[in-house]
């Protein structure tokens, strides 16, 4: 490890099997805490290549808990975080609503790192139980047209960087992987990031797979579509910039789309927003965003996404997802 680190800070740039092979050892506990660390801190001050990018998540695809959902041709909405914009859980509520419009959601998740309440957060607040067990997850999706996976459960080698990270508290490249590493190998993929040079980096990752993807940047920051201002759109064959009148809306203010300072209060948006209760702000943004899963999933215009979203949310059906994949939490 001290050999690599040397090397990083040098400039040098690890080829895909170094890069895997040096993630294996530190999920395997072959290395301290504070190694670990200065390996991570390394990453925050300069870029992440593909080929790192490409090591580390077959590192850890490896060595994950897969599940099987190739049946039910699923999609993830899962953005990295750490775009430092504390916005309410609007990929969690999206996973909903494009539940509610009948697209299964494999939705991966974790406790909140650089932000105060990841999706596991507030959906454990709710009543959602975490399982990795694979019938109880076909269950649940079956049942409510959803499935969480808590990424905790389904990546036990992470368990020695996971206080690394929490009392580091800064977004770390393991908030790149997020998204890429769900253990259900979904066959569609919506994913936002923090800035464009990432967005390009999953652009050429994606290439290689045979998911079908969106990929979202908002030009001012986010890592989903803010309606504040344009968002970059790289999709397997086009690029796009999207504003909000392709919605067929109005242009939001950053502070309207603000979450809760806590679990319970982000709870709170959660639970107003999916009651149909939330602001036409928060209501907005949210269907923008599951319309652009939709679009990902039934190749339509993100003007149709968007209704079809908000057609979800209105009717009570992506109301309906959540409650019941909370009911089989609790009756199993």
């Amino acid at each position: 490890m001290k050999r690599i680190i040397n090397r990083l800070i040098q400039h040098e740039q690890l080829n895909k099997n170094e890069a895997y092979e040096i993630l294996t050892e530190i999920a395997k506990g072959k290395h301290n805490h504070s190694l670990i660390s200065s390996f991570l801190t390394i990453y925050m001050m300069r870029s992440i290549s593909l080929n790192e990018l490409e090591g580390f998540r077959q590192a850890l695809l490896e060595l994950c808990i897969s599940v099987d959902l190739s049946d039910y041709q699923t999609i993830d909405l899962c953005g990295t975080g750490g775009d430092g914009k504390d916005t309410f859980n609007i990929s969690t509520l999206s996973s909903f609503i494009v539940a509610g419009s009948g697209i299964k959601v494999s939705k991966h998740g974790n406790y909140g790192v650089s932000s105060g309440c990841g999706s596991s957060n507030v959906l454990e607040f709710l009543g959602v139980k975490f399982s990795n067990n694979e019938s109880f997850i076909k269950k649940t999706i079956e049942k409510s047209g959803i499935c969480f996976l808590h990424a905790p459960l389904f990546h036990p080698a992470m368990k020695n960087v996971a206080p690394i990270r929490k009392e580091l508290g800064l977004k770390t490249f393991f908030n790149i992987l997020g998204p890429l590493v769900n253990p259900s190998s979904p066959m569609y993929q919506l994913t936002g990031v923090f800035n464009l040079e990432i967005a390009r980096l999953y652009g050429y990752l994606f290439q290689k797979t045979n998911q079908n993807y969106t990929i979202l940047y908002s030009l001012d920051g986010y890592d989903e579509i803010s309606l504040t201002n344009q968002t970059k759109v790289i999709q397997k064959d086009k690029e796009l910039l999207i504003s909000p009148i392709d919605f067929g809306v109005n242009k939001v203010n950053s502070n309207q789309i603000i979450g809760g300072n806590d679990v319970k209060s982000s709870a709170k948006i959660f639970l107003n927003i999916l009651n149909g209760k939330g602001s036409p702000a928060q209501i907005n943004v949210v269907c923008a965003n599951a319309g652009m899963a939709i679009c990902t999933v039934e190749n339509l215009s993100p003007k149709e996404g968007f209704e079809k979203a908000k057609e979800s949310l209105n009717s009570g059906k992506a109301k309906v997802a959540f409650e019941k994949l909370v009911e089989i939490s609790k009756n199993g």
